[in-house]
């Protein structure tokens, strides 16, 4: 029997703190999302902010990825490796961040978002803002007796309505203390298929969103994915758990992400981004 992340109130209010640490490390690294700054930067940053929290990344030498973020630019789709590469006027760049904590035995806090570098063209303020609402269009389908196939339809009917296409071979995941769980949480799908969602389960949503076809390909460094007509992609993500009324995003950021959120055309719903006005998250749910 396949084994779901569903867990304790307890053990919930343990994982918030790790997804609260992953959301504050995308709201420190905005404003360093410039022209001129390496990957490898931003790499720097991750590891020290993360450290410095008392935490661990989680990427690091996890199954031999050899940094503490992904950071993933243009036509890499994912798990794109930090490097001495210079951030140009006009790419994007999705950074993944995942965050254990506390360091022993502790709890994963996995999130990400695409980043505006400098000035972007047409079609990247399109994918981009295309896979924002679409994590939100798929957040909105989660609650008890629901089903997964609920959320990758939702999610693929708005972004091929958008004229874009959503990649197959990677999908959100269940998560805890160990990365990566069951169930499996596609961003396509029949509606009324799949796991049906319980209280208590955690797990993620994470549409990758191309411009072009959803096809990909690997490069021999065994991680990064592009997309195979080397379109643009764009990718948001959440660490959410199922409540009674709903659910929680347990990485909602409690302050806006520049060089994202503040950016003109920038579609932010209610669910899942920083909203004007607000002073903080939404209040804790009961799980």
């Amino acid at each position: 029997m396949a084994r779901y992340s569903v867990h304790s109130p307890k053990e919930i209010r343990q994982m918030r703190k790790a997804c609260e640490l992953a959301a504050e490390t995308l709201v420190m690294i905005g404003p360093h999302i410039q022209p001129g700054v390496t990957t490898e930067e931003i790499n720097r940053l991750v590891h020290e902010f993360t450290l410095a929290q008392d935490a661990v990344p989680a990427p690091l030498n996890y199954r031999g990825f050899p940094k503490s973020v992904c950071t993933s630019v243009n036509e890499v789709v994912c798990h794109g490796i930090p490097e001495e590469r210079a951030l140009q006027d006009g790419d994007i760049i999705n950074v993944d961040v995942t965050t254990i904590y506390p360091r022993r035995n502790g709890f994963h806090g996995d999130t990400s978002m695409t980043f505006y570098v400098g000035t972007p063209s047409p079609l990247a303020r399109h994918v981009v803002e295309v896979a924002r609402e679409a994590l939100e269009i798929g957040i909105l389908q989660v609650r008890p007796g629901a089903r997964i196939g609920d959320i990758g339809h939702a999610v693929e009917r708005f972004a091929t309505a958008k004229g874009c296409s959503v990649v197959r071979e990677y999908t959100g995941h269940g998560i805890g203390r160990l990365f990566h769980t069951e169930p499996s949480v596609p961003h396509y799908g029949k509606p009324g298929t799949g796991v049906v969602l319980r209280k208590g389960m955690t797990f993620t949503i994470e549409p990758m969103i191309n411009l072009g076809g959803f096809e990909i390909e690997h490069l021999d460094d065994g991680w990064t994915v592009l997309t195979r007509d080397h379109s643009l992609s764009a990718q948001f993500e959440h660490t959410i758990v199922v409540t009674d009324g709903g659910c929680e995003v347990l990485t909602r950021r409690n302050a806006r992400v520049v060089n994202s959120e503040d950016q003109p055309g920038a579609r932010l719903g209610e669910r899942s981004c920083w909203m004007p006005g607000e002073d903080a998250v939404e209040g804790e749910a009961t799980a």
